[in-house]
């Protein structure tokens, strides 16, 4: 016969007490691994495709953003094994969180809570008025935990991927940004958001991938990339048509578009792109429903 939960004895068992520190260039190899397997794991188990194709790039992201100023890293060590990692974008006004990600055989044992509250900490005492990530809305466990650190969950989107569109929108002509456009970007997204991202689009002009796109004289909309890191703005979906079709491809599981917009999506999906996974964008602290058409990133 079954014992009651009452009844059940203390065996005076309790988890392995974990040690959060900060993420060390060291750490790159066994933070991305983890990441790798977390992400193929609760994929695998939801019939979504991983995140990753196998290690190597997700070790290549981990070294990229311990490695990077703007960047905080926190790693959980048991026993001085690191068993998960997480990641706070705050180059920007408005920081972002993520890739969180702990070793499958250690989840639902609290870990996720303690990387994440290390790093909304942080966020806390470099005064950030609003942090935000993107979660797989798939994966209910991750969505109650966000819920309960006070995310709100603001916009559904839909992963987009397949082949390069091509093209053109007539009168809206694609370039690539310079710094001398890094002004004008950054007033059309603070139009659009109600703050800019002029760190990261900064870094996207200098390593090349940044495009802007002009109508009527004027720069209409940018994009730091079409793709699972890059994020765009417009004043309309057919700046945003414009971007798209004129990106050579859409890097990592594909681009993030806002589902409500049914337009931009059903424009879409009319040129081949396939929906490959739903997500959900949260925010905590300042947020401001957008003005304008855009496309976030894995960030937010």
């Amino acid at each position: 016969m079954s014992q009651t939960l009452e009844s059940t004895p203390d065996l005076g068992w309790k988890p392995p007490q974990a040690t959060i520190r900060v993420g060390r260039a060291t750490d790159a190899t066994a933070c991305g691994r983890i990441c790798y397997e977390a992400f193929r794991h609760i994929a695998g188990a939801h019939n979504f495709p991983p995140d990753f194709p196998d290690p190597e790039p997700a070790i290549g992201l981990a070294s990229e953003m311990l490695a990077r100023d703007d960047v905080f890293g926190v790693v959980a060590e048991i026993d001085g094994e690191i068993v998960g990692s997480n990641f706070l974008w705050e180059g920007d006004a408005i920081s972002g969180i993520g890739p969180i990600t702990v070793d499958p055989k250690r989840q639902n044992g609290a870990l996720g809570r303690q990387l994440m509250e290390a790093v909304l900490r942080r966020a806390r005492e470099h005064n950030h008025p609003g942090t935000r990530l993107v979660q797989a809305a798939y994966h209910n466990r991750s969505l109650a935990l966000y819920a309960r650190l006070g995310f709100e969950a603001r916009e559904p989107l839909s992963t987009l991927q397949g082949p390069a569109i091509g093209g053109e929108i007539p009168g809206h002509a694609v370039r690539h940004a310079t710094p001398a456009d890094l002004d004008a970007c950054n007033r059309l997204c603070l139009s659009v958001h109600g703050c800019h991202r002029g760190a990261e689009l900064a870094r996207a002009i200098a390593q090349g991938t940044a495009q802007l796109v002009e109508h009527q004289g004027r720069i209409t909309g940018y994009a730091t990339m079409i793709g699972f890191f890059g994020h765009a703005v417009g004043e309309s979906n057919e700046d945003l048509k414009a971007l798209i079709a004129a990106a050579p491809g859409f890097p990592g599981p594909g681009f993030l578009l806002p589902t409500r917009n049914t337009s931009l999506l059903r424009w879409c999906l009319a040129r081949e792109l396939r929906i490959v996974q739903p997500m959900t964008l949260m925010s905590l602290g300042l947020y401001n429903e957008p003005a304008g058409a855009f496309l976030p990133s894995i960030l937010y």
